[in-house]
């Protein structure tokens, strides 16, 4: 594929970078030796300082790095295959200037419609000098104690090949004739894993059938009587058992191994793996936890479990009402954060105001810059970034209006994003992933389902933010030229994105009503949905424990009259209230309706107060004081009789009418009544 050349040009052509203040941003953008089109003109302002241009900046024109470095401002460089060469040369020059790389090559420049990407690569400059916070690391500390499960004499051979480097100790699962090694170099012992927790470094496991072999094994291994229940600990694990693995997501498990015994080339490939794990790894803390914002449960009934049913490796685990994420069992896929209503757990690679302020600053900037219909691609570096390379090397490239944004999970994306992308003038979202991803991608389509109706309800249009699976990169660009194309807000929004973050989503899609193309009515939702309303039938007795129950204050009381409040922009639907209700009257309806958040609190049940018949003060509610009185009177043997009436009467008196009744009077409310007199079978033939 050829593509079109011409003279690179440089607008605007700016002083020497030693005479700019020392923090002044700069951005370095490379045409690649004239592989694509430069002919463009990028505001400062929009890179946030000055922007300058070059055609072989990683060769012959290595000094203007150099020059920009020694200003120690921060620099952004317009090409990420040479990232190596340029950081290596930061080094030998001792800078410590913040250096941002963005590949305007392979998202802008090398397409079919490259010569249309001034606007495009303007948005890549600026979301990449976008600042990131640094994400907290925790660490894992592994001395190399390696268990080698399996059931034959391959798992033998890979803890012979491991014992030089690990702590080894075989394990043979229900082994049958296994020869025995010439030399005990390591443990060889029978034993069955029944269950497995833990991580590089801090594996816990319960072994059943366990027994070490006799010394006089001869032809095979004999073992001891085996006994239940033993327990291990190890630092890693190397399953070559071929039966089911020990963990969910075991992919996704660091320090544990998996490969098919039959499989040489994968056995060959965990073996080299094994022997790197020893010393102190660092892996990011992908998610936070708010616990007091968690609406898990209260008063040990269930409300929520979103996360909890979508944590693909069980670091989501019950801890009373919140719930506890174990960071070392993470993997970062985010599903957790984009699902939890109460924005109690939050993403932290970037976070979630982090990401929206990226896609505000990509967004907002190719339309400053001329840009027209703004498409955003959200990709990973794991699979799209090497398909989108791969489509243009050898394909068409990105259309010039498609902005790619990366992300570290697909996954983690949430309605906030995609309410800001649209706010900000997008008139698509589209998410790549593979074609059997790696993650389960449950929590991104309950996204998706729940965002396709408020766009195309607000007039936006339909079926405008998709899931792109494919391993193609020419498929890609096929499904990107026949997806459909929505329509841009009149006025887009430019608010700047903050936390907390489900604040901030009830600020959003009010933001994106403002600016949307129609007046939205109440938009039905998707069962799930973290907004709506909710039913209370006939029945509710206005106990009020639903108030007590809800994590959010979307329902209310009032002191000194019995009602119940909603106000719908505060509910999560996290289904407390129902769970709580002893009546069962209580129903989700998941929707959006921004004229009811726009509202005062609305009045879902009231009723008047029964007066204290000792002092007059208002008390509980009188159809429930009533309904029991009547129920009772006459009814029941207790509440039948002079004794009788003073305990109804009793019931019909506030708090401290009634202890002075019981203490004052000398009124026992205990006391028996006039019981019934007894019947012998003589009434019974007399009557």
């Amino acid at each position: 594929m050829s593509y079109p050349m011409s003279q690179a040009k440089t607008i605007p052509i700016l002083p020497e970078p030693a005479t700019r203040p020392s923090d002044q941003g700069q951005t370095i953008l490379c045409s690649c030796e004239r592989t694509f089109e430069m002919s463009l003109g990028i505001d400062p302002a929009m890179a946030r300082g000055a922007v300058r241009t070059a055609d072989h900046l990683c060769r012959s024109q290595l000094h203007m790095v150099t020059q920009a470095l020694a200003t120690g401002a921060p620099l952004t460089i317009g090409c990420t295959q040479e990232a190596p060469l340029f950081r290596e040369t930061a080094d030998d020059l001792g800078s410590l200037a913040p250096l941002h790389f963005v590949d305007i090559r392979g998202l802008a420049g090398w397409s079919d419609e490259g010569a249309q990407a001034g606007p495009k690569i303007a948005a890549l400059v600026a979301a990449a000098t976008e600042p990131v916070p640094p994400v907290q690391m925790v660490s894992m500390t592994s001395t190399g104690v390696a268990l080698v499960y399996g059931t034959d004499e391959v798992a033998i051979e890979v803890g012979r090949r491991l014992a030089e480097t690990l702590d080894v100790t075989v394990l043979l699962s229900r082994p049958t004739d296994v020869a025995p090694p010439r030399t005990a170099l390591f443990p060889v012992l029978k034993g069955t894993v029944v269950a497995a927790t833990g991580h590089l470094g801090a594996f816990d496991l319960v072994i059943d059938d366990f027994a070490a072999p006799l010394p006089s094994s001869r032809a095979k291994l004999v073992f001891e009587l085996g006994r239940s229940g033993a327990k291990s600990t190890c630092d890693l694990i190397v399953d070559v058992s071929g039966r089911r693995p020990l963990f969910t997501a075991d992919d996704l498990r660091d320090g544990y191994l998996r490969a098919d015994p039959r499989n040489p080339t994968a056995v060959e490939r965990v073996i080299a793996e094994a022997g790197q794990l020893i010393g102190e790894f660092d892996r990011p803390r992908y998610v936070t936890l708010e616990e007091k914002k968690c609406a898990h449960q209260r008063s040990g009934l269930i409300g929520c479990s979103r996360c909890l049913d979508l944590c693909p490796t069980g670091a989501i685990t019950p801890a009373g009402d919140h719930v506890a994420i174990d960071p070392y069992v993470c993997a970062g896929c985010g599903s957790c954060a984009a699902a939890c209503p109460t924005g109690a757990i939050t993403y932290a690679m970037p976070t979630e105001d982090g990401f929206d302020r990226m896609l505000r600053t990509l967004v907002k900037t190719y339309r400053e810059a001329g840009g027209e219909n703004p498409v955003v691609l959200l990709y990973d570096d794991e699979h799209g970034a090497p398909l989108l390379d791969a489509l243009a090397r050898f394909g068409r490239g990105l259309p010039a209006r498609v902005l790619p944004l990366r992300v570290n999970e697909i996954s983690q994306v949430g309605l906030d994003a995609i309410t800001c992308a649209f706010a900000y003038g997008s008139v698509g979202l589209h998410l790549l992933t593979r074609a059997r991803p790696k993650h389960d991608l449950a929590g991104l389509e309950r996204t998706l389902a729940m965002a396709n109706p408020i766009l195309a309800g607000m007039g936006f249009g339909d079926g405008i933010v998709t899931l792109i699976q494919t391993d193609d990169p020419d498929a890609l660009r096929e499904q990107l030229d026949a997806l459909p194309i929505g329509t841009p807000a009149p006025v887009p929004a430019s608010f700047l994105p903050w936390s907390p973050k489900r604040d901030f989503l009830r600020f959003a899609l009010r933001e994106l009503q403002h600016v949307a193309p129609e007046t939205a009515p109440a938009i039905a939702l998707p069962p799930l949905a973290p907004i709506g309303a909710i039913e209370v039938a006939d029945g509710c007795t206005l106990c009020l424990s639903c108030v007590g129950a809800c994590p959010t204050d979307a329902l209310s009381d009032q002191a000194d009259r019995p009602v119940l409040r909603f106000d719908e922009q505060r509910c999560v639907q996290c289904g407390l209230c129902a769970t709580t209700c002893p009546e069962n009257v209580i129903t989700l309806r998941p929707q959006l309706d921004l004229a009811a958040w726009a509202a005062p609190a609305r009045v879902m049940r009231e009723e008047d107060p029964f007066p204290c018949v000792a002092c007059g003060k208002h008390f509980g509610v009188r159809s429930t004081i009533e309904r029991v009185i009547a129920k009772l009177t006459d009814n029941n043997w207790m509440f039948s009789g002079e004794t009788g009436r003073a305990r109804t009467r009793v019931l019909m008196m506030c708090d401290d009418c009634r202890v002075s009744a019981m203490l004052g009077e000398g009124f026992d409310p205990h006391a028996p009544g006039m019981r019934p007199a007894t019947r012998t079978a003589d009434d019974y033939r007399d009557s």
